[in-house]
């Protein structure tokens, strides 16, 4: 399943709500049925790993480097807020 071009939500401060599924069988980004950006990760969620992982995937599918992507809201849990720099 190819990653979706999210570039339409790139904007300066723009907020961008993710939910995480940690120790995945591949890295995803997809689409879910209601509109809800929905992340993969293979790795496990300890010593930020998960998050570092997530935020790699979510800034190639946004087309922006993972240093403009900041986590609002989330560390620890699988909703998680993301603002763009």
């Amino acid at each position: 399943m190819p990653t979706p071009d999210l570039r339409h939500l790139v904007q300066p401060s723009g907020q961008i709500a993710v939910r995480v599924t940690p120790r995945a069988a591949r890295n995803l980004v997809r689409i879910d049925e209601v509109g809800m950006i929905r992340v993969q990760v293979t790795c496990a969620p300890e010593d930020g790993k998960a998050n570092r992982a997530v935020t790699r995937l979510l800034a190639d599918a946004l087309g922006v480097a993972p240093g403009r992507l900041e986590l609002l809201r989330g560390a620890k849990h699988r909703d998680k807020l993301f603002r763009l720099l």
